[in-house]
């Protein structure tokens, strides 16, 4: 950040009074600057045994696999984010969602988090960000295709859970990639 949105004028960062952590201060107005994490929400879609999956049309992981997921909205609850992202990426409706995972990924200042969810119906299709969407069985899913940590964890969490018949409420952090978890 270079600029103040309030006024405009140049910024620094500093630790402002009262404040443990570098922020970004407008030397003008004094407005201090806060950045947070952002919060990526999504879905497991489930039809039976098969979970849908969306091949991405878009960057980061172009041409991977990935749960239907994404940034979640100003004025959104976090449930009507990882709706609307499913309906966006798959053109797919679901109902019945239940939080399933809360993954802190703090070395890129994310939060995802994974509702399961039924599908409404079979009607769903590629929306603008994905190439394909599709339903897997377990032994199809495309392990060493799919773009996210996250969603790898998620789904090894999901049929884990699913022979157990039980869905407790899953959370971790994920550490940068070649560094050992916490």
């Amino acid at each position: 950040m270079n600029f103040c949105s309030q006024c405009g004028k140049p910024v620094t960062q500093r630790i402002p009074e009262g404040d443990g952590r570098l922020r970004f201060v407008c030397d003008h107005c004094s407005t201090i600057h806060y950045q947070n994490p952002n919060i990526v929400a999504g879905t497991v879609p489930v039809w039976g045994d098969k979970v849908l999956l969306c091949r991405r049309a878009i960057e980061p992981r172009l041409g991977y696999w990935t749960l239907p997921a994404g940034f979640m909205e100003n004025g959104e609850t976090v449930e009507q984010a990882a709706m609307r992202e499913t309906l966006e990426e798959a053109c797919a409706r679901v109902h019945n969602l239940s939080i399933y995972t809360l993954i802190d990924v703090p070395h890129i200042n994310q939060v995802h988090i994974f509702y399961r969810a039924d599908l409404l119906d079979l009607d769903f299709a590629a929306g603008p960000e994905s190439l394909e969407v599709q339903l897997f069985d377990e032994a199809d899913i495309p392990w060493s295709e799919l773009a996210f940590r996250t969603v790898g964890r998620t789904l090894e969490y999901f049929f884990a859970d699913r022979r157990q018949q039980s869905f407790p409420v899953r959370s971790e952090a994920v550490p940068p990639m070649g560094k050992p978890a916490p």
